[in-house]
């Protein structure tokens, strides 16, 4: 029989522990307004805490060995020791302590802060034995009981959502039933079935982000799970009764090649975990998580940027910036970012000489500081980008393979990139100095770090390949804290071939993430509005990427797209016309003047659905709201074969608001009515967008 443990109200969450009759302690999550029975007409069991597997313990039953490794022998010896509440004005603290009888004791941590709408949890395992131990499974989290508002689980009741992401198509929302999935339980509650999914190597952020829900669609609660992670991870849904269960952490022996050497006396911390229920839908489960990682509101209006890369195409030379200042200078941007290429060697050129860092002579004959001091006397702060951590097949840094990272002894080679073990003291020395010390000298403002490969299932220099790959991600992002340190007012933008590092922990470590690579694709405001739901939009980098042969629409489309995120502009800028500056100087006047919905809004999601991002058809509607609701941004793109009639869009925005200001090419003959905003477009792949107010 089940019993609770104790109960705790976070906010507008509940958080209750409960044991069952093997002694097992698990965690359930509830809306605070709704009432949950415990076990109400369910047979199952207590979820454990924290799934972890130690070396040499059983593998688990229900013919799950190789599958998964949740609920090996390990966890079975686990018992609840006891539980310490830390509470003040600003939060809770809630550590569960399991202890078994060979010296393994596993710390539960639960953290919230007051007025949060998400929590973190992870957990810590200690050594008190006298043995060496080896971990070979770690969850940061692991939650039960789910549903708990059915005792009898209706076919489809329960629908999981992953998103998924690949190179110039990040965030795209995945909808899978629980049935589907093979989830539902058996007829004899005996087979364990597992759904996993995961990635392995250094981009967090390809194939999946590391998110998972669960929705049930009868009452509208969805429970949602993000890690912070920057190297392998797993997310699961696991069933063996009558409650879904869902759990993650960094990948495992089985999927991620992760052993752990546990010393007596020694512990180790698993990587945080967000989580969140709602009575809501998913797109609100997610920017609930969105909020614990966002940057702290300074109340500054969100930068205009302005990065060489799509004008240059990696010949950033003192020349062509010179010509591009001429026509950026007066005009209200914030950062003149130099991308990709200013190192370039005069015959093998740049793109794979990364890694001696040494300033092209031929780009720029007066030296780089003459065209930084352009940069600085036309007004703008100036940026340069890095791809710090590899090194380029043409540069000389590609043969020190004592400082590089291998596998079975062998240097790890990823296409024409190898990469710097960022364990390695001289590593960080070379580093500081090519980068911190680069960005001191000539007094950079802004840095965009890039980073265009992944290491894979691991490297040597640890007791597993998953190890020694998660001691260089956390060793690289301690050089990302050391910047900071040096360099505390510097603007960094995190970049990895567009979104594949948008996941927490390096969203926390950094000011901006670039969304994609989608340069100049016409499925930028799709990406741009997805990725919504991981990442904050005011620290979400859009390219705008203007041509001298763009039509009005053309220009107008790509303004709008910036007003999902951060503006960041590109492209012919000294061959547009007079016109065309004229739609973009608009623009720009548009984005500063909705700039702080877009940094502390909600945003809802309107329009077709898309089957393929390539090929887009009907319309896409983003409202965003303010967090007080009395303004909202409507941003409106209409695609192919729009079937109603006369190309009419009606957009549901709410009542009491007046129309502000509209940004547009051509006469939408916008108008509000009956609390819908009406556009009527004659041509596809055109945009919109409006501002409203409440008086």
């Amino acid at each position: 029989m089940m019993k609770i443990v104790s109960e705790f109200r976070l906010g507008d969450m509940r958080i209750r522990y409960v044991s069952d009759e093997e002694g097992q302690v698990g965690m359930e999550l509830y809306p605070a307004s709704m009432k949950a029975e415990l076990a109400d007409g369910k047979s199952y069991r207590a979820d454990p805490l924290v799934q972890w597997k130690k070396e040499g313990d059983a593998y688990p039953f229900g013919f799950a060995n190789g599958l998964t490794m949740r609920n090996s022998e390990s966890v079975s010896r686990m018992k609840y020791k006891g539980q310490q509440v830390e509470e003040d004005g600003a939060g809770i603290q809630i550590t569960t302590t399991l202890e078994d009888s060979e010296g393994c004791r596993i710390s539960h941590i639960l953290s919230y802060k007051k007025g949060n709408p998400a929590f973190t949890v992870s957990a810590e395992f200690e050594n008190f034995g006298d043995e060496l131990l080896t971990l070979e499974m770690m969850s940061s989290f692991s939650l039960g009981g789910i549903t708990p508002f059915a005792g009898d689980e209706a076919p489809g009741r329960l629908v999981t959502y992953r998103i998924r992401s690949k190179w110039s198509g990040e965030g795209r929302l995945e909808k899978r039933t629980v049935s589907e999935l093979l989830l539902e339980p058996s007829w004899s509650r005996h087979g364990a079935y597992s759904d996993k999914i995961g990635q392995n190597g250094s981009l967090p952020v390809r194939g999946y982000y590391p998110f998972e829900a669960v929705e049930d669609v009868q009452t509208n609660v969805v429970w949602a799970a993000c890690l912070a992670v920057p190297s392998s991870w797993q997310m699961e849904l696991y069933r063996r009764d009558e409650a879904l269960c869902m759990s993650g952490g960094i990948a495992d022996y089985d999927s991620g090649h992760w052993r752990r050497e546990v010393r007596p006396g020694e512990s180790f911390l698993t990587v945080p975990a967000f989580l969140t229920v709602c009575r809501e839908n998913v797109d609100d489960a997610c920017q609930r998580l969105t909020k614990m990682w966002k940057k702290a509101d300074d109340g500054t209006e969100l930068p205009v940027i302005f990065n060489e890369f799509c004008t240059t195409w990696g010949k950033p030379s003192d020349e062509n910036i010179s010509r591009i200042l001429k026509v950026l200078e007066g005009r209200p941007f914030c950062y003149f970012v130099i991308d990709a290429g200013w190192y370039a060697d005069s015959v093998k050129g740049w793109e794979s000489n990364m890694g001696d860092w040494e300033v092209c002579e031929d780009l720029f004959p007066d030296g780089l500081m003459a065209t930084v001091n352009k940069i600085r006397n036309a007004g703008f702060i100036p940026g340069i980008w890095f791809e710090m951590e590899t090194c380029g097949k043409d540069s000389k840094a590609y043969w020190l393979e004592d400082h590089l990272l291998k596998r079975h002894g062998k240097v790890i080679t990823a296409g024409g990139r190898r990469f710097w073990d960022m364990r390695d003291p001289w590593t960080q020395e070379y580093l500081s100095g090519k980068v911190i010390g680069f960005l001191e000298r000539y007094g950079f403002g802004y840095l965009k770090v890039d980073y265009n490969e992944s290491i894979g299932i691991g490297c040597d220099g640890a007791e597993s390949l998953g190890e020694g790959l998660r001691q260089n991600m956390e060793a690289a992002q301690e050089f990302f804290r050391k910047i900071r340190r040096r360099l505390p007012d510097l603007v960094i933008e995190v970049c990895a071939s567009g979104g594949h590092r948008m996941e927490p922990s390096m969203i926390r470590l950094c000011d901006m993430v670039s969304f994609s690579d989608a340069h100049e694709e016409k499925e930028i405001p799709v990406i741009a509005a997805q990725v919504h739901r991981m990442i904050p939009p005011g620290q979400s980098q859009i390219w705008a990427v203007l041509r001298a042969g763009d039509s009005r629409k053309r220009i107008v489309y790509s303004m709008a797209n910036t007003f999902l995120g951060v503006m960041c502009l590109s492209g012919d800028v000294y061959t547009l016309s007079d016109s065309q500056w004229n739609l973009v100087d608009r623009g720009i006047e548009f984005y500063r003047a909705v700039s702080h919905i877009i940094r502390d809004g909600h945003t809802c999601y309107h329009g077709t659905k898309q089957q393929s991002w390539r090929f887009l058809k009907g319309w896409q509607g983003i409202v965003r709201y303010s967090d007080d609701r009395r303004e909202a941004l409507g941003v409106i793109h209409r695609f192919e074969g729009q079937d109603e009639a006369a190309g009419m869009i009606c957009l549901p925005v709410g009542t009491g608001y007046r129309l502000e200001r509209i940004y547009e090419g051509a006469d939408h003959r916008v108008r509000l009515e009956e609390g819908c905003l009406k556009f009527e477009f004659d041509e596809d792949y055109d945009a919109a967008a409006v501002h409203l107010v409440k008086d």
